[in-house]
């Protein structure tokens, strides 16, 4: 296939590797007719530009593209770009990881398995190039870098990937010893834990609104719509594991206490990065701003979420994710809670608050539980399907 059959997409000059192998092409568009593109190759895949020559390129040619093909070449140089900050880089990454999620929940196109392998490929690849950029964040630089970030129409896809981040954090934090592969599928499950989303109309996703019982009741379908659809894929990917994207995508929406669908697992039956998503599924939906609704402080967000500790949230793992939001004082004022049927995964035109009934009992969350062992790093435990039976028998 030419050139001129292949797909394209613009990059910034400075973004450009500097006195370093290009992993890529580089093209112009030579033609001045919009929709007749011609694209002419500049640049060879390997070559080394210096800083006159990018500088130079840019004075002369309007702006740069790369083959779609080569986008994952592309997204892994990033990291070495000095010039460009991160939330310059992270807005790259994030409008790739879109590209990616555009091709899973578009309703122009028939869905196939095919098409959902490349996209959880391309997925991944964003996931790579993420997990270079904050793998010193904590979760509060990490909320900071969101909120510079810019958002879209469909709140899925912004969703996602800010919950793909929040689970590289905390999953860090949790295993601190995690192996790239490990850390790879924490951000991947969170990227992609809505996937059965496809199979719900976009009316009911992107209704900011309540929704009527049998708009809800449709919507818990998502999980066994996503791991039927991972399964009848049948998907081998080199560095993926799909049993543990399955069962993060699964099972996120399980509560602590077995209150949760779809099947009312309980405690740590629930996998464990399926828990860490349910951290930052809840986190990010009440902090981060979207246009039809205000957001809440990091405190108060952490006191709401407080509140569920034990029946919706792992008590250990969010007094984790208390400890990595660094430099706040913890002195939140919301003391309504969010109901048990609130869903993160849901945009919301105003929070849904209620009262806290009078005989509630509240709990000082940011104390921890008093056990020696809550709250501890367990930094030797691996993620694998079988992890809650390899855990048990490492603390025996």
């Amino acid at each position: 296939m030419s050139d001129q059959n292949k797909s394209f997409f613009s990059v910034g000059f400075e973004f450009v590797l500097i006195n370093k192998p290009l992993p890529y092409d580089l093209f112009v568009n030579s033609s001045a007719v919009k929709g007749k593109e011609r694209f002419v190759r500049i640049y060879p895949n390997g070559g080394s530009l210096t800083k006159e020559e990018v500088l130079n390129f840019k004075h002369k040619y309007h702006q740069l593209y790369i083959l779609e093909e080569q986008r994952d070449s592309y997204l892994r140089s990033l990291v070495q770009c000095e010039k460009a900050d991160d939330v310059a880089k992270s807005e790259v990454i994030k409008d790739s990881a879109i590209v990616y999620l555009t091709k899973i929940f578009d309703e122009e196109k028939e869905f196939t398995t095919e098409y959902l392998g490349e996209a959880i490929e391309g997925c991944r690849d964003s996931v790579e190039s993420m997990i270079d950029v904050i793998k010193d964040y904590d979760v509060k630089k990490v909320q900071e870098l969101i909120g510079n970030l810019s958002f879209h129409d469909f709140y899925t896809y912004d969703h996602s990937i800010n919950v793909s981040m929040y689970c590289i954090v905390l999953f860090q934090a949790w295993n601190p010893k995690a192996s790239r592969e490990d850390i790879v599928m924490a951000g991947l499950g969170g990227l992609l834990h809505d996937l059965g989303k496809i199979k719900i109309p976009t009316t009911i996703i992107n209704n900011p609104g309540k929704l009527n019982d049998e708009e809800f009741a449709e919507i818990k379908k998502h999980p066994d719509y996503g791991k039927t659809l991972l399964a009848e894929g049948n998907y081998d990917m080199p560095g993926v594991d799909f049993n543990i994207i399955s069962r993060i995508i699964h099972e996120h929406h399980e509560n602590f206490n077995g209150t949760g669908y779809p099947s009312n697992m309980h405690g740590e039956n629930i996998h464990v990065l399926a828990r860490i998503t349910a951290i930052a599924d809840f986190f990010d939906a009440i902090t981060t701003k979207r246009s039809y609704h205000d957001v809440l402080s990091v405190e108060d967000a952490l006191e709401v979420m407080g509140k569920t500790v034990g029946k919706k949230l792992d008590p250990e793992l969010f007094d984790l994710f208390v400890k990595n939001v660094s430099n706040i004082v913890l002195k939140g004022k919301v003391k309504d809670v969010l109901p048990d049927d609130f869903d993160p995964c849901q945009p919301h035109e105003t929070l849904p608050f209620e009262k806290v009934p009078v005989n509630y009992k509240d709990k000082n969350i940011f104390e921890g539980n008093k056990s020696k062992e809550f709250g501890k790093i367990k930094s030797d435990f691996s993620i694998s399907s079988d992890e809650t039976k390899d855990k048990k028998k490492k603390a025996s």
